[in-house]
């Protein structure tokens, strides 16, 4: 049967399949990929700065975070071997619980230490706290890149088709958001009573959530069909030839001319928000906007924006297709631009700012869904970890590259202007980046039909 007579799901059909034991084990994977993410990133630097670390330092530290677009490089290691001891768990499962527990080994590590200056003495030498917290925090970057890496494989991997694929994705995608909620928001309400040493102890027993999921799971049948296939070890030249080169090869192989459609359109989908996300917490300081307000507006209806936006999208993939969702999710990208940008003239008021962040939780929670949708329908068994982690990387580093000069932009955009103007027309100039993005899902849905059109011939 062709896809175009492929019988249409009904919505009840759909909904069955959330019943599915593989989707819980995915929410709590995700939720166990999104937590390690804000503790070595934003959420770091408010603890540090309370701390009293100086500002240059804080930013220097932040570089651990480049482990998250450099994942490519170790994840032909991850997808062709088996991890000691936890191997007899299966190449997935068993990475899966290495990279979960030095998560929280290195986050106790990290509470324990604390990011104060001075030195402590252990094994008859002195440590200076900073420099043992930085590499602390290293050790969470990466060991949370190389869960990200399998995790994503095994989510690809236990689809057994793309309606399995887009239920997969919502869900991980909602644990995620859902971790990050609690180690952006919770956790600073946690701190201020607690104090930031147990809060992030409770963040290293809250990996538990992941262990667990590892339990429930099962390892792919497809992971293991093409762990036997497997022509020769990592350690040879041929190994080493199939783990690095294939994977790039293979891709170009099954989507010939189109490869570099694909890899174009994936590399500009999210660049308005990677561009403006830096400048969304300045603006709401510089609106008005109290601590407060900011607070409560995120945690309530932020949440049920993303959460609609993520279901929006998982649905849309499961009726419609991946492309479909994709492309809907370019149109609604930049309304979270513009909507930004209609607050920056109409003002800090808290109704109005509610109205913006439901906008853009709900634009950005669909179109950062139907993105790992597509990314991850792209994938070849026997590579999928290294060409997902190479695609992810890959969308990611163009607007991680022009997002440092945002600030420069708003500065320049308000001469001669109010500052909150300069704030509306970067707001829009980012927004019109959705233009280009728009034109690529076109042509990989014009791309599509005619591939269709040619195997149903």
């Amino acid at each position: 049967m062709t896809a175009a007579a492929k019988p249409r799901r009904t919505w009840r059909d759909v909904l069955a399949n959330l019943r599915q034991r593989n989707v819980l084990a995915m929410l709590l994977l995700g939720f166990s990929s999104g937590l390690p993410i804000y503790l070595v990133g934003n959420t770091l630097g408010f603890w540090m700065r309370k701390e009293g670390i100086d500002l240059s330092t804080i930013g220097f530290l932040s570089w651990v975070g480049l482990a998250y677009s450099m994942k490519f490089i170790w994840a032909p290691v991850v997808d062709k071997t088996d991890v000691p001891l936890f191997g007899r768990l299966g190449r997935r499962r068993g990475w899966m619980l290495l990279s979960q527990l030095v998560v929280g080994v290195a986050l106790v590590g990290m509470a324990l230490v604390q990011p104060k200056g001075g030195h402590f003495m252990f094994l008859g030498l002195a440590w200076e706290h900073l420099l043992v917290f930085g590499i602390m925090a290293t050790v969470v970057a990466f060991a949370s890149a190389t869960q990200d890496i399998v995790i994503d494989a095994w989510r690809i991997e236990s689809a057994e088709n793309g309606e399995q694929l887009g239920l997969l994705t919502s869900s991980a995608a909602l644990g995620y958001r859902t971790a990050l909620l609690v180690t952006d928001a919770l956790i600073l309400l946690v701190a201020a009573r607690l104090g930031w040493q147990l809060s992030y102890q409770i963040m290293a027993v809250l990996m538990a959530f992941g262990v667990a999921a590892v339990v429930m799971a099962r390892e792919p049948v497809r992971a293991q069909i093409a762990v036997s296939a497997q022509a020769a070890a990592l350690w040879t030249p041929r190994g080493l030839f199939d783990a690095i080169v294939g994977p790039f090869v293979a891709f170009v192989r099954e989507h010939r001319s189109g490869a570099i459609l694909i890899l174009l359109a994936i590399s500009v989908y999210r660049m308005a928000d990677f561009v403006m996300g830096p400048m969304a917490n300045p603006f709401y300081v510089d609106l008005g906007l109290a601590e407060d307000t900011v607070g409560t507006v995120r945690s309530s209806v932020g949440l049920v924006a993303t959460f609609i936006g993520i279901a929006a999208a998982g649905l849309v993939s499961v009726r419609w297709g991946v492309l479909v969702a994709l492309m809907v999710g370019a149109v609604l990208g930049p309304a979270s631009n513009l909507a930004f940008a209609w607050l920056a003239y109409s003002g800090p008021d808290a109704t109005h700012f509610a109205i913006a962040m439901a906008v853009d939780n709900i634009s950005g929670g669909f179109a950062g869904t139907a993105l790992i949708a597509y990314m991850s329908s792209l994938t070849s068994i026997g590579y999928t970890a290294t060409q997902y982690a190479l695609l992810s990387s890959f969308y990611a580093m163009p607007g991680k590259a022009l997002k440092g000069l945002s600030g420069w932009s708003v500065q320049t955009l308000a001469q001669g202007r109010t500052l909150m103007e300069g704030y509306a027309l970067f707001f829009v100039g980012t927004a019109l980046i959705a233009i280009p993005v728009v034109i690529l899902c076109g042509l990989l849905i014009a791309q599509q039909r005619r591939h269709t059109r040619a195997l149903a011939s």
